[in-house]
């Protein structure tokens, strides 16, 4: 059983999230580090209630800052990280951006403010990352967090829904090209999440109990919702996963 289990271990690896400093991103790093990756979480600001959590599960982590909003933050991410350490194994595109409002008002700054952190950035992120372990003929694990909204429509969040709709998309194409590699390329579609982003919907009485009736497990998920998955994904346990959206949303697509 323990061989088994070891398949489940992240220790010794290296584990680069973004969106790090609240909501899933906190999680996941919580839930890596737990798993022993020495986690690397990535935010425009303090990450310090994260290094707190993780502190609680005798886990390594180490804060960078940047702004996820541009491409330059790339750059940033790589050489903070590569000043601790050899290379990166896992990489967690989480950070991302909601904004809500009626399809027929959206603007382009709108549209592309959301546009460029969701879809944009996990695009060239997953990039820079996988030109290395292309190189170093080592693999690797990248992890995109898309959305129930990359299987359904939603309502007053185009930008958002084609921007999650278009991380499942990227998830499939990486997993295609780079599987040969030995890179791993999966996604997680968190269901209704009690995070900051969820906060206006949780507000509103008639949403919030719209929503939680069609949830058969008939609550709102949480960020500890997201460990198993995440180490599975990260983990030689999912070697022969490769460009697949895993749910995890309480039986949401299920009704």
């Amino acid at each position: 059983m323990n061989k088994i289990m070891n398949l489940f271990s992240l220790e010794g690896k290296v584990a680069v999230v973004t969106g790090a400093n609240t909501g899933l991103g906190q999680g996941i790093s919580v839930a890596l580090a737990a798993a022993g990756a020495h986690v690397f979480g990535v935010a425009r600001r303090s990450c310090a209630e994260t290094l707190e959590k993780v502190n609680e599960v005798d886990g390594k982590f180490t804060e960078v800052i940047a702004d996820l909003s541009d491409l330059s933050a790339i750059d940033i991410i790589m050489n903070e990280v590569h000043k601790s350490v050899d290379r990166i194994d896992i990489l967690v595109n989480n950070a991302g951006v909601i904004k809500r409002e009626d399809a027929i008002n959206v603007s382009e700054a709108e549209w592309d403010l959301v546009v460029d952190l969701n879809e944009k950035m996990v695009f060239f992120l997953s990039q820079a990352v996988a030109k290395q372990w292309i190189e170093d003929k080592k693999g690797g694990k990248i992890i995109n967090i898309a959305s129930m909204l990359g299987f359904q429509g939603g309502i007053r969040v185009p930008a958002y829904t084609a921007s999650k709709s278009a991380v499942m998309g990227i998830t499939k194409a990486l997993a295609n090209e780079w599987a040969q590699f030995g890179i791993n390329v999966n996604a997680i579609a968190p269901g209704y999440m009690a995070t900051n982003n969820t906060t206006q919907l949780r507000n509103d009485q008639d949403r919030n109990e719209g929503i939680l009736e069609r949830i058969p497990a008939g609550r709102w998920g949480t960020p500890e919702d997201m460990y198993g998955a995440a180490i599975f994904l990260a983990s030689e346990a999912s070697a022969y996963m490769n460009g697949y959206t895993v749910a995890v949303d309480g039986g949401w697509l299920a009704r």
